[in-house]
């Protein structure tokens, strides 16, 4: 697993377009905190029990169109999620998993806030809310 800045990671997306781009946090956050553009939300875990999904990997193959050599570009809030959802694409044989570095919402602040010491939104990254 490679680990990205933000920066790096948008540059991925526009120049190897056929990157799979997955949101690994909860259909919730997805939703109603807003997500980078162009991503395919495949929830790592979700509420209500906050259990591993257990269709993860089936899910990202089928949209990889079970091409296991393509790149496949992971988020999450802050990255801890997207870091164990790349580990187990790897072990299910994916070999270009790459991972963004301190996540959509980034790392707490000194308030314990997001969204202002770093991370996707943070640095400016297209991102959108529905």
């Amino acid at each position: 697993m490679e680990h990205l800045s933000p920066a790096d990671a948008q540059k991925l997306l526009l120049e190897s377009p056929d990157t799979l781009f997955i949101d690994c946090r909860s259909e919730m956050e997805y939703l109603f905190v807003g997500h980078p553009k162009g991503a395919h939300n495949v929830p790592w875990n979700d509420g209500p029990d906050w259990e591993v999904n257990p269709h993860f990997v089936q899910v990202v193959k089928k949209l990889a169109g079970h091409v296991s050599g393509r790149p496949v570009l992971l988020i999450c809030r802050s990255g801890n999620r997207s870091t164990a959802a790349a580990r187990a694409l790897e072990g299910a044989g994916f070999s270009n998993v790459y991972h963004v570095l301190h996540g959509f919402e980034g790392d707490l602040d000194a308030e314990r806030h997001r969204n202002t010491v770093n991370g996707w939104r943070f640095e400016g990254m297209e991102w959108e809310q529905y």
